[in-house]
């Protein structure tokens, strides 16, 4: 039994990383597409390309996340709680995605398997409280912190880029924020794997330990290119309903403002990634930065019904993930 909930494990992270690669390749393309930088095919496969490169890159973030991210109980209790808190993040993705909605996988699964571990206890098992703690400070707040950050910086980025192209013409500053603009929603591909393939990466590690293997010699390659190919072709077969949410409903986005976004949100990645080794949401940062940049205008263009939306999706993401989790788990107990 303990073999088969391993391999369910490494499945159902396989699927977390395909949904995620297929929720979040619209925050990659969304602004690009919208401001003609890239075609859509381009800008797909592009965002593909470089979520597998991301993931494959760097380990760094997966370590240190496996090693914070939850004190899991061995055996089978362990991996029923990844389970639960999995198969609950994978279901809010999808449901997100057809409610074009861009929300955090990474808030989705935090609260996944928060729930699943307090079901746990529940019935009797064994809990992750100690873990609370780490949970808050490591990750929670972290993302918490993101949006704000993100926007800040977009607004204030939009000033001495508009200085810089003040004696440019206007078709001839729109080509070079184009083409900036390529190369930063590359980037942010980029980042994106970096950030969230090593956070299926840290679970597949997690229950590789729950279920009594030892991983001392740090991530198996397997398990690497096991997440970065999930991410890539899911990011390769990605939607475009958020799309349309974060380019046309959200904001209007022009070449300029949408190159402010994606630098911002490029540049968060990669250093909360390599440099702070602390997991941000590649959603939040986006959305938050493309709000920043399409506030600062001298007419605002940010629609408050669209952005009112989104705000909710994202405050009830855990606690919707949290309930989700402990209901699985609770579905799954007899079994572990």
């Amino acid at each position: 039994m303990e073999a088969f909930l391993l391999g369910f494990v490494v499945l159902c992270a396989g699927g977390y990383a395909f949904i995620n690669g297929f929720h979040d390749v619209s925050n990659s393309v969304a602004t690009s597409v919208r401001t003609h930088a890239l075609t859509p095919t381009i800008a797909v496969v592009l965002a593909s390309v470089f979520n597998l490169t991301g993931a494959l890159v760097s380990t760094s973030l997966a370590l240190v996340l496996a090693d914070r991210f939850v004190e899991l109980p061995q055996g089978t209790p362990g991996l029923g709680i990844l389970i639960a808190g999995l198969l609950a993040a994978c279901g809010w993705g999808l449901w997100t995605w057809w409610r074009r909605m861009p929300s955090s996988s990474t808030h989705a699964l935090v609260g996944g398997i928060i729930g699943s571990g307090a079901a746990s206890t529940l019935v009797g098992g064994p809990n992750i409280a100690e873990s609370y703690q780490v949970l808050a400070q490591q990750i929670i707040l972290p993302l918490l912190l993101s949006p704000i950050v993100a926007f800040g910086l977009a607004y204030l980025l939009v000033f001495p880029t508009t200085w810089l192209m003040r004696y440019s013409s206007p078709r001839r500053g729109d080509a070079g924020n184009r083409i900036a603009q390529a190369v930063f929603t590359s980037a942010f591909s980029l980042g994106h794997g970096i950030q969230d393939g090593q956070r299926t990466m840290a679970v597949i590690v997690l229950a590789l330990v729950a279920g009594g293997y030892s991983v001392e010699g740090g991530i198996p390659v397997w398990v690497q290119v096991f997440a970065g190919v999930a991410l890539a072709v899911g990011s390769l077969f990605g939607g475009w309903r958020i799309s349309h949410t974060l380019g046309s409903r959200l904001v209007r986005v022009d070449p300029l403002r949408g190159m402010s976004a994606t630098a911002v949100s490029s540049s968060m990645l990669f250093m909360g990634a390599l440099w702070l080794q602390i997991p941000l949401s590649s959603t939040q940062t986006m959305t938050s930065a493309i709000v920043g940049a399409g506030a600062n205008q001298r007419f605002s263009t940010v629609r408050f019904i669209p952005l009112r939306e989104i705000l909710v999706t994202w405050l009830t993401t855990a606690p919707a993930t949290a309930v989700l989790g402990g209901i699985l788990f609770l579905a799954l107990s007899p079994l572990l």
